[in-house]
């Protein structure tokens, strides 16, 4: 029986990229509701398993110390609020999981829970939360601190969140309402409990407002690629997204993460690995292949290092813009840099050049025709690189329309993607089991037994 792949739409609440709102095709209006809902049907008409939003909480200021560039270029701003706008999406779509960036730096267990519970209440099941422990010192400032914590300080925090958290969703047990109007008893209050949690960094009482969600946990999204951010997904996630610039690298980090979650005693198969796609898909590959030269053209170095910068954390202007980029020794998002760094070298890269290339990046080498397209995602799962592939857009909505008509029906034929929903909720969409009540236990890192009343 052949496995069939999952798949991940990654969209902004805005502008796609630097480059994205750029190209001819690309709808203007991503300031509307009705661009989300058009995106929204082509990705549920394709049988995606979710559509995910990324978000940070900041005008990115990291190029110059400014947010001008941000502005004049178009990185990394606008950004509307993930949570809404998946409720727009949520309103036109049944089936297509609906996952957020949400950060565990500046958000509380108590709000976090709340939200999330609702939400899989509000789509039958179908939220996610993309857990980030925040990447840019522009964000920590919008919250009264100079600069981000150490990435092991974030990461403790987000350990204790994510422990309060799932106690808080588990604080009621299934089942508790049953509304008996004779006998004026709404539910029952011996199978709800506080959480009386208190950790170094976050604290809550408990019980939650929100009985225990449909889901039981929402789909817990991570995207962790330090030597941290593999151990925190490995235990923690459901779903991983992976940046990687080879078939070699990717196939690497699937084994790796794989291990680690069997090494902390859970089960590897319920953890879906995918890999990022940036698809550029054409009536031949030269076709596509004209289109992403066509598109790359439109990328303004500049533009391109104040993406960098931005996913980096790192103002790269104090760097000679002709020269090698240097080793940077701590930075925002891992992934994307260790991506950075195997191409530049590979292809002996300058700054200025890098920019550019960044700009319009292609992950995973997914341009040419449909055949061409299904044939390198078939490869990447036989050669355990991942369970599926996040889809990247290079412009909105053409791109997933393009995607949803040529390259869905070829991977439809080959039977590595599904004709129709089977599952009714994200978890069952993806072919993972629902959280038994305390499953948190099971999650906390080695040596930490969690706390609760």
């Amino acid at each position: 029986m052949t496995r069939q792949m999952h798949l991940a739409a990654f969209m902004n609440a805005g502008p796609m990229g630097t480059t994205g709102w750029r190209h001819p095709d690309a709808d203007p209006g991503f300031m509307t509701p009705g661009y989300y809902r058009k995106i929204a049907r082509i990705l549920e008409s394709a049988c995606f398993d979710l559509a995910f939003i990324p978000d940070a909480l900041s005008m990115p200021r990291s190029l110059g110390n400014s947010f001008r560039p941000a502005v004049e270029w178009g990185s990394g701003t606008p950004r509307l609020d993930p949570m809404t706008v998946l409720g727009v999406m949520a309103g036109v779509t049944e089936h297509l999981g609906l996952a957020a960036t949400i950060s565990t730096g500046y958000h509380e267990p108590y709000n976090l829970a709340r939200t999330l519970g609702t939400f899989d209440y509000m789509t039958d099941g179908r939220a996610g939360w993309n857990i980030v422990t925040s990447f840019q010192d522009a964000e920590a400032q919008n919250f009264g601190q100079p600069r981000l914590p150490p990435r092991d300080e974030r990461y403790a925090r987000a350990e204790e969140v994510l422990e309060a958290t799932t106690q808080l969703w588990d604080s009621w047990d299934d089942n508790v309402i049953f509304q008996n109007k004779e006998s004026g008893h709404f539910g029952d209050p011996d199978r709800v409990r506080s959480v009386d949690y208190t950790g170094q960094y976050v604290s809550t009482q408990g019980p939650l407002s929100v009985p225990r969600p449909p889901q039981g946990y929402p789909l817990l999204i991570q995207a962790g690629a330090s030597p941290r951010g593999r151990d925190f997904a490995a235990r923690w996630a459901d779903v991983i997204f992976s940046s990687a610039e080879s078939l070699k690298s990717a196939a690497a980090f699937y084994a790796d993460i794989k291990n680690r979650a069997r090494a902390h005693g859970r089960d590897p198969e319920q953890i879906r690995i995918l890999t990022a796609a940036t698809v550029v898909v054409g009536r031949t590959d030269e076709d596509a292949m004209a289109r992403h030269v066509a598109f790359a053209d439109l990328v303004h170095p500049l533009a391109g290092l104040s993406r960098l910068a931005y996913h980096v954390n790192v103002d790269l202007t104090k760097y000679d813009l002709d020269g090698p980029l240097p080793t940077l020794d701590e930075v925002g998002v891992q992934g994307h840099y260790e991506e950075v760094v195997e191409f530049a070298r590979r292809e002996n890269l300058s700054v200025r050049e890098i920019g550019r290339w960044y700009g319009a990046r292609t992950e995973g080498n997914m341009i040419g025709s449909p055949a061409s397209i299904a044939d390198n995602m078939e490869l990447w799962m036989k050669e355990g690189a991942s369970d599926g592939f996040m889809v990247q857009a290079t412009h909105l909505p053409a791109a997933f329309e393009d995607f949803a008509s040529f390259v869905v029906p070829e991977l439809q034929r080959r039977g590595l993607h599904r004709t129709e929903y089977t599952g009714r909720t994200a978890r069952e969409t993806l072919g993972l089991a629902r959280p038994a009540r305390d499953e948190w236990k099971n999650r906390v890192a080695p040596g930490r037994k969690g706390n609760v009343g």
